[in-house]
């Protein structure tokens, strides 16, 4: 009886964990931290190697007609924001992703990132150590 409650346990467990992944793949919209004004449509999705990537699919605010990365470095160099991906290589860990790096359009930087839900809302977490004590919380909505 003991091992059905444990193996029963770890079947919930698993299910729990997948479905809130399954919510973090999906269209969010990034919203400036000062401004509070809605920026861009990013796309969460699962590559075919199993990782989970973030793709930049529609800039809601711009002025400049199509701006580019000009600050990144080597491909994505001068590359087109929209249609760039800056969430890249997260695994899927605890109902979370964590693993990867985001890269920041604006300073051409990569952070450690993590993302997970919170109150309906994602929260990406991008931070300069592996750990994400030294960095901030970005908070997108549906």
């Amino acid at each position: 009886m003991r091992k059905i409650s444990i193996l029963f346990f770890f079947i919930l467990a698993t299910l729990s964990t997948q479905a809130q992944i399954s919510q973090i793949v999906g269209d969010w919209k990034t919203v400036d931290d000062k401004t509070g004004e809605k920026r861009s449509i990013v796309t969460i999705y699962k590559g075919s190697d199993g990782l989970y990537y973030g793709k930049v699919s529609k800039l809601l605010m711009y002025q400049e007609l199509h701006p580019k990365c000009e600050a990144c470095q080597g491909e994505d160099k001068n590359a087109p924001v929209e249609g760039l991906v800056i969430i890249r290589g997260m695994k899927a860990e605890d109902g979370q992703l964590v693993g990867g790096k985001v890269l920041d359009p604006e300073s051409g930087k990569f952070y450690y990132g993590k993302i997970y839900l919170k109150n309906g809302n994602l929260v990406l977490r991008g931070s300069l150590d592996k750990h994400g004590f030294l960095g901030r919380n970005q908070t997108w909505v549906k």
